[in-house]
């Protein structure tokens, strides 16, 4: 691993801050620790029985600049986001999902235990305003029964809650590089028996590249009210409206020369896209005693999609409904949570000519239409955990998924066409899951084996010609899991460290075959194996000064196993994608007077670009930076500030790949997305407390 000579000024800055804090210190102090509680990892997780998850809160995300939530979710071994531009975030876990061409799938996403993955598995992080969020949680592989067994696992997304008793208006405005502009007004009331909190938030900015213009605008309302002494209700509303243009990927050439370039297609046609989403859900809990309750939720989405791109014009839109309901129940040494989880989702697509070359320099121009679709789609997943304590060290844990997947589609352009419409009901599958769990004194160690599967796509279910494909199967895998836990130096301490193994057969494959166009098909079988570690310190430079370094390191050893495409055989090669090591890393050091600074790191391995491992991305490294401080003015006023420098040393790297991109008429394969140059960022908080 050649992490290269671009760590060391992190690690002189590290000492020279160090020294600064703690130059008037007694020497003894640093020695004389009282015990010290990592708090964030204290946090309860919404992970049942022993399943293990890792989850980040606000603590993390005050590192970072509040337009990104990419490096914050960074922070987590094993877990890594290819992010092109706000609007364009790809998550890969454990190396599952890194060869979609474009956006998140092959994992589940709830939102205050909402599920709001759409039919075929596609999720949105960009959806939800970083600064709303009080905690991410992840859950690693297909262990979680109760969230999908989806073989990249779940990510639970958490609103901040509220403060019993209390009555707040806050304001958090951010100005940076680009023109950047971000503004997040929330009031929040909780009281005994009612809690709500309504937030508005909008983020502009022109971004670092050509056609790069962002404008979000969103609404977020929760609450929560007692409707007896055994009942409550949730309500979740979210509405967002963004429009984002879209630079695009650049071959080589232009990533050495000048990454703020968009491809010319792109920026003649000034392509975009336009979407308002919205998401209602209402929650009842019901306790039926004090080890026994019920919580169902019904919920809907919408989702309105319009994007001009220079081969044709997408106009598409999508209604989703469905409801989950979760039992759970504690009897002594034993605990369980039995449930089940219905989404159907109705999605109408059509494509448009561009004519943006015929439109006079105005950018895209819609012409006639090209296609009509719809695709009606429904999961169905019936799920189950029994936990054990056989004694006070050691339980079990035994889980079972079902899934059912059906896909109608329809093809309303070429009705009557033989092949243009068809039904795709796959069988059911049953996903166990066995967990093993040891306590000790001052720790834990753990295994677990789990099967989980993967749904295709919806251009993975379909041909370049729009027809059904109906060979195409479900992705299924087997894991294995080997881990521990650990709380040491009297609390100041944590290290937690995962050994894995998965194996995937009937491998889904986007096999790219025109400009916009892939075929999906099942090519073979992978093996994703891997170590993450992670590490958090927390001690005293005196009796006022806090410093807590951390780090997380991710080995992915993927491979695949049996992949032959056409007359080429890539058995043995690595997965395509996916950077073999991964490193996070930082110091936070804080004051009692409010002072804290951040700096952190973050090292990523050549990623291979091509299954034929012909050519490779750079590693490289990346630093940033924050200031921040907060004060009272008085007993019912709170101020923050804060400054920060993204990309402290000008790296250009790529910050998200295109695999397996193909040059077409002569031109060079466009593999790259640029991370941003340097840029600064700078904010205030104000807070009244009524």
């Amino acid at each position: 691993m050649n992490l290269k000579l671009k760590g060391l000024p992190l690690l002189l800055t590290f000492l020279s801050t160090i020294q600064f804090f703690a130059q008037d210190t007694p020497k003894d102090s640093i020695t004389q620790l009282d015990e010290i509680i990592l708090t964030q990892d204290a946090l309860p997780k919404k992970a049942t029985g022993i399943t293990l998850s890792s989850k980040i809160s606000t603590q993390t995300f005050e590192r970072f600049n509040p337009t990104d939530i990419p490096a914050a979710i960074n922070q987590i071994s094993g877990v890594y986001i290819l992010s092109g531009a706000i609007n364009t975030n790809r998550i890969t876990i454990r190396g599952i999902g890194a060869r979609t061409p474009y956006g998140t799938n092959k994992l589940r996403m709830y939102f205050n235990g909402i599920p709001v993955t759409n039919g075929t598995g596609s999720s949105t992080i960009e959806a939800y305003d970083f600064e709303n969020l009080g905690s991410i949680e992840v859950i690693k592989g297909p262990k979680a029964s109760a969230y999908g067994s989806n073989l990249g696992g779940a990510i639970l997304l958490e609103t901040k809650a509220s403060k019993t008793d209390e009555t707040k208006l806050n304001n958090s405005l951010s100005i940076g590089s680009y023109n950047m502009f971000k503004d997040n007004l929330t009031f929040s009331h909780s009281e005994d028996g009612f809690n709500m909190s309504l937030s508005y938030n909008h983020l502009e900015t022109d971004g670092y590249r050509q056609n790069s213009q962002f404008q979000r605008d969103g609404v977020l309302l929760t609450s929560q009210f007692r409707t007896g002494q055994k009942s409550s209700m949730a309500l979740l509303v979210n509405y967002i409206d963004y429009t984002a243009h879209i630079p695009s990927s650049i071959n080589q050439t232009d990533f050495e020369e000048d990454p703020t370039r968009a491809p010319s297609n792109w920026l003649e046609s000034q392509g975009y896209e336009a979407n308002k989403y919205v998401l209602t859900g209402l929650s009842h809990t019901y306790q039926f005693s004090e080890r026994f309750q019920n919580t169902t939720s019904i919920f809907y989405t919408y989702l309105d999609h319009y994007e001009p791109r220079p081969f044709d014009i997408l106009d598409e839109f999508t209604n989703g409904f469905g409801f989950r309901t979760v039992f759970e129940g504690d009897f002594g040494k034993a605990q369980f949570t039995f449930g089940s989880e219905f989404y159907k989702d109705e999605y109408h697509w059509g494509t448009f000519e561009n004519l943006y070359e015929e439109n006079n320099g105005n950018g895209s121009l819609q012409g006639a239409q090209l296609s009509d679709n719809t695709e009606f789609r429904r999961q169905f997943n019936l799920f189950g955990t029994l936990t054990y304590s056989f004694s006070d060290k050691f339980s079990a844990q035994l889980g079972l998924n079902l899934n059912k997947t059906h896909y109608d589609f329809n093809d309303l352009y070429n009705q009557g066409e033989a092949n243009t419409s068809a039904v795709r009901d796959f069988d059911v599958i049953l996903l166990p899951n066995l967990g093993v769990n040891y306590q000790l004194k001052n720790g834990n160690i753990y295994a677990n084996v789990s099967r989980g599967f993967s749904n295709p796509s919806l251009e993975e279910t379909l041909t370049p010609g729009g027809i059904i494909n109906p060979d195409i199967a479900q992705e299924t895998g087997i894991n294995y899991e080997l881990g521990s836990e650990w709380s040491l130096f009297q609390k100041r301490l944590t290290a937690n460290i995962a050994l894995y193994r998965m194996n995937v057969k009937n491998l889904l494959v986007a096999q790219r075959v025109g400009e916009d166009q892939y075929i999906g098909r099942n090519a073979g079988k992978t093996r994703h194996q891997g170590l993450e570690l992670d590490l958090q310190y927390l001690g005293k430079l005196s009796s006022s000064i806090t410093f807590s370094p951390y780090l997380s390191y991710t080995l992915n050893d993927h491979s695949f196993v049996d992949f032959v495409d056409g007359d080429n055989d890539y058995s043995g090669n690595p997965l395509t994608g996916v950077p073999k090591h991964r490193i996070s890393s930082g110091i936070d050091l804080k004051h009692d007077n409010g002072l804290q600074l951040n700096l952190t790191h973050q090292f990523v391995d050549e990623i291979p670009l091509t299954d034929a491992n012909s050519t490779s991305s750079d590693s490289f490294n990346v630093f940033h930076a924050k200031l921040a401080f907060k004060t009272s003015i008085s007993s019912q006023i709170n101020l923050g500030l804060n400054v920060g420098v993204n990309n402290v040393f000008d790296s250009n790297y790529a910050q998200s790949v295109l695999i397996n991109a193909v040059g077409f008429g002569g031109a060079q394969p466009r593999y790259y997305y640029p991370g941003n140059g340097r840029n600064y960022f700078g904010g205030i908080k104000l807070s009244y407390l009524f």
